[in-house]
């Protein structure tokens, strides 16, 4: 069996508020509540679990997503409506911007409990068929 990723957890001030938030954002469902954790569904059967901890023990993380053209689209739309701060690079040197490294589209953001979300359409150094 080749290795897969099942689930990563992800800590939050709120997990209901972080999970709903990443999910509303990208389309996705909220699965029910299991324990601590709040699962949001991802591809491939791979789950974030969302787990309410004390605001001073979250360490900020970095979560990169691979996602279509359309999927950006729509979630770009809607970081836009809300008026979240996005940039298009992970310095947040360049605000309100998306980038277009590797021929596709990818932007940065922050969630509720300040880890850092990435969402690009081209994998780093383009899709293998392309190298």
């Amino acid at each position: 069996m080749s290795v897969q990723l099942n689930h990563t957890i992800v800590h939050a001030r709120d997990n209901r508020e972080s999970a709903e938030f990443f999910a509303d954002l990208l389309g996705l469902g909220v699965g029910p509540e299991w324990g601590p954790f709040i699962p949001v569904d991802l591809a491939g059967g791979v789950t974030l679990d969302f787990a309410a901890i004390p605001e001073d023990r979250i360490t900020p993380q970095h979560y990169a997503f691979l996602v279509s053209e359309a999927e950006f689209d729509a979630a770009y739309e809607k970081i836009r409506q809300r008026g979240l701060d996005h940039w298009a690079d992970p310095h947040q040197k360049q605000p309100g911007e998306i980038n277009r490294n590797d021929g596709g589209k990818g932007v940065y953001f922050l969630d509720p409990a300040g880890h850092a979300m990435e969402l690009i359409t081209v994998p780093y150094g383009g899709f293998p068929e392309e190298r």
